[in-house]
């Protein structure tokens, strides 16, 4: 197979289900190797874009290629280059997770020594020794989601696609699964494509697309994204408001000073130089990709937010 830059293709893609548009002619591609963040609120097409990438569902119109593959002709190849971590578990509540895993693998042909030898890998990256011979069914929510990702990733795929894989996770297991993620993107070049409600795991996207009622109303690097739809706050404190005022600019009380939106960093310099005796103590704070979320749909995505 050879090596193809954009692992996904998506060309003016449209899905209907009765008269509702659940994806109406949308068009992105994700290059090779970034962690390209999917965003939208519930009921918006993310699932639906998924299912499709994952030849689960056909599209109205429009195509999709992964690894210039398409989705539609070259199915079966397609399939074994992605692997995938829904928000429902695709495990089986009453087998061990070994038992889970092997059953997984043998559907790609892995068995015998090809399987013990995979296995033993997942286990050390994915710290299993503990409870791999557990029912699945008995096992924490944290613990659940290490064996849904190893299990994704048993045939070794180049595309990794996470639906809100950490949602309802704790902070300390959330960190422990990214940090997997990014060893595996920087060791074996992996593609990840995720949805999130956790706008932190958005702003380490190399890219973002947000999609709003199957059309997509917003995408950019995270840093295009604050700088063309969110302004910058700035906080200057310990002055009094006769000095403020100086600046001829709108501003709010906060405790130990005040609170001004600034549209550039550059802006912010402009104003130190002009009045260096009024920035005594001050800070600028970036605006956050939960910002940007809710200036292009006018909504808050769920979950917590940074």
């Amino acid at each position: 197979m050879g090596f193809n830059e954009k692992m996904i293709q998506v060309d003016n893609l449209s899905k209907s289900f009765g008269s509702v548009k659940a994806v109406d002619d949308i068009s992105f591609q994700v290059k090779r190797g970034e962690l390209f963040a999917f965003l939208g609120v519930n009921g918006a097409g993310k699932s639906t874009t998924i299912s499709m990438i994952c030849g689960q569902n056909t599209a109205d119109r429009g195509s999709i290629s992964v690894n210039g593959m398409d989705t539609r002709k070259s199915s079966r190849r397609v399939k074994g280059t992605i692997g995938v971590v829904f928000q429902d578990s695709a495990l089986d509540k009453p087998l061990t997770g070994r038992e889970n895993l092997k059953s997984r693998a043998a559907l790609y042909g892995i068995t015998g020594k090809s399987f013990e030898c995979r296995l033993q890998e997942l286990i050390r990256t994915f710290e299993l020794e503990e409870f791999i011979d557990r029912p699945f069914g008995k096992l924490s929510g944290g613990q659940r989601r290490r064996l849904d990702i190893a299990r994704a990733l048993i045939h070794k795929p180049e595309l990794l696609i996470l639906d809100e894989p950490t949602t309802g996770l704790d902070p300390q297991t959330r960190r422990m699964i990214w940090s997997i993620i990014q060893e595996l993107r920087e060791k074996d070049g992996l593609t990840v494509f995720l949805t999130t409600h956790y706008m932190e795991e958005a702003a380490a996207a190399d890219y973002v697309v947000i999609i709003d009622h199957g059309k997509i109303v917003a995408e950019g690097t995270p840093y295009e994204l604050k700088n063309e739809y969110v302004k910058d706050t700035l906080n200057i404190y310990g002055i009094t408001e006769d000095e403020v005022k100086l600046l001829d600019m709108s501003y709010k009380e906060i405790r130990d000073g005040y609170q001004l939106r600034v549209e550039t960093p550059a802006a912010v310099t402009e104003l130190i130089q002009k009045n260096p005796d009024i920035f005594r103590d001050y800070e600028l704070i970036k605006g956050g990709m939960d910002d940007v979320f809710l200036a292009v749909t006018g909504k808050v995505l769920g979950g917590e937010q940074s």
